[in-house]
């Protein structure tokens, strides 16, 4: 174990992780581009993103640019009865880029917290709107949503939150299939307060895909029936579908969106939820009581929000979503041989995602706890490349920074460690 590993084994907890078998994290000393530089001197080629938030590249330099100009000027203000020239802007940018009618931006710190807030926002605003009787939430079967309370109520409980299951609240869950969805919608009816998904991608879930045609059919149907659609872009948002957001690819417009990791290029925590001016209305009154009661220390950070003003930048400059879909397909063509090897039982791209499903051995259940997955990982990274398989899927997300040459060596170790399964 390294120097840095034994340290960290006497104080650190983990998130995601079982300490009894997970003993040796890696210890990472600085990165740059798609690469790592761990403690011992081995470079590692980050092929997943660092957990799906690093968007162009580590260390990108005008990220640190901005990062640095706005900590001299203003480092930190409570945004409860104050504003800023950083938060202005970037609400104004992300009103401007994100699907039509998404007119109210609400800060938050990362993924999970932006959730929390777009089911706060939904049930309070339906309840203002005199229908408190809405209680109802719809959530697609395998989804994954963040590890607050809220967040985890309407992810699926299996594999993470079964323990949990006392202190969340009930939530319908519907097979991601245009007629399910369809059906479900209208039977739940005006008890219905929203309908929740990841667009096109559940990341967790071992990054299944599905259909633009089942959130097509969940913005009708809830329209007919008066519920609100909230678009969980956490993972899907800037580019890694091929579009800047999910929503746009699949032709559809959210009541409430959900943005972060790559908010900021992965750069600083910060998140957002998007809203409908009709649900910002829905709290606009002379009654002081009559108001949103959320809020965080750091909402709307300065500094968080001029990095990602920058990143925003990069994004149309480098024309970001269209390089995130060339190396999605690069990797993609190159392991799409795989499909018809022997244990392998599909191979699927969108955008700047690449997977594929392996059948895991015998007597190995399969999903999140398979045992593939650390036995993939250790060889990934033996291999020089950063890939943390879900269960027993393995999966590419890399940062935008990907040159060929590296999306071809992501391709061939993940072709490798599909011909170690057979072994």
């Amino acid at each position: 174990m390294t120097t840095l590993g034994k340290r960290d084994a006497r104080v650190s907890w983990h998130p995601y992780t079982q300490h009894g078998t997970d003993t040796e994290p890696l210890a990472v000393a600085r990165a740059s581009g798609a690469w790592l530089e761990l403690e011992d001197g081995r470079s590692i080629l980050d092929a997943i993103s660092s957990w799906w938030a690093i968007l162009h590249g580590h260390g990108t330099k005008e990220l640190v640019a901005a990062m640095a100009r706005q900590a001299e000027t203003l480092d930190h203000v409570l945004f409860a009865g104050a504003t800023h020239e950083p938060a202005v802007r970037l609400a104004e940018r992300l009103v401007d880029a994100a699907p039509p009618g998404l007119a109210r931006v609400f800060f938050s710190d990362d993924g999970s917290t932006a959730v929390e807030a777009a089911l706060k926002l939904a049930y309070h605003s339906q309840a203002l709107g005199g229908a408190p009787e809405r209680t109802v939430f719809l959530a697609l079967e395998g989804g994954y949503h963040g590890d607050t309370f809220g967040a985890m109520s309407v992810g699926d409980p299996v594999p993470f939150f079964e323990a949990y299951a006392p202190f969340l609240f009930d939530v319908r869950r519907v097979a991601p299939e245009e007629a399910a969805v369809r059906a479900t919608i209208e039977e739940i009816g005006e008890r219905l307060c929203a309908f929740v998904a990841e667009p096109l991608v559940q990341g967790a879930n071992g990054m299944r895909m599905y259909e633009a045609e089942v959130l097509r059919a969940a913005r009708e149907a809830c329209d007919r029936v008066g519920a609100l659609f909230v678009a969980d872009e956490v993972m899907t948002g800037f580019g890694r579908t091929g579009a800047l957001f999910a929503c746009e690819r699949a032709g559809v417009a959210p009541d409430l969106m959900c943005i972060a990791k790559g908010l900021t290029g992965g750069m600083t925590p910060l998140s957002a939820t998007l809203a409908t001016e009709s649900i910002f209305e829905a709290f606009l009154h002379t009654d002081r009581a009559r108001f949103f009661p959320h809020g965080h220390t750091f909402t709307a950070h300065p500094i968080g929000c001029a990095v990602a003003l920058a990143s925003l930048d990069l994004c149309e400059e480098r024309r970001v979503p269209e390089r995130l879909a060339s190396i999605g397909e690069r990797i993609a063509d190159r392991i799409a041989s795989l499909a018809d090897e022997p244990g392998v039982a599909a191979v699927r791209h969108l955008g700047g995602i690449a997977a594929i499903d392996l059948q895991p051995p015998e007597g190995d259940e399969g999903g999140y706890f398979s045992e593939l997955a650390p036995r993939l990982r250790a060889e990934s990274l033996a291999r020089g490349v950063l890939l943390r398989p879900l269960g027993n899927v393995l999966y590419a997300l890399p940062p935008a920074c990907t040159s060929d040459g590296e999306a071809d060596r992501i391709a061939d170790v993940m072709a490798e460690l599909v011909g170690l399964t057979r072994g």
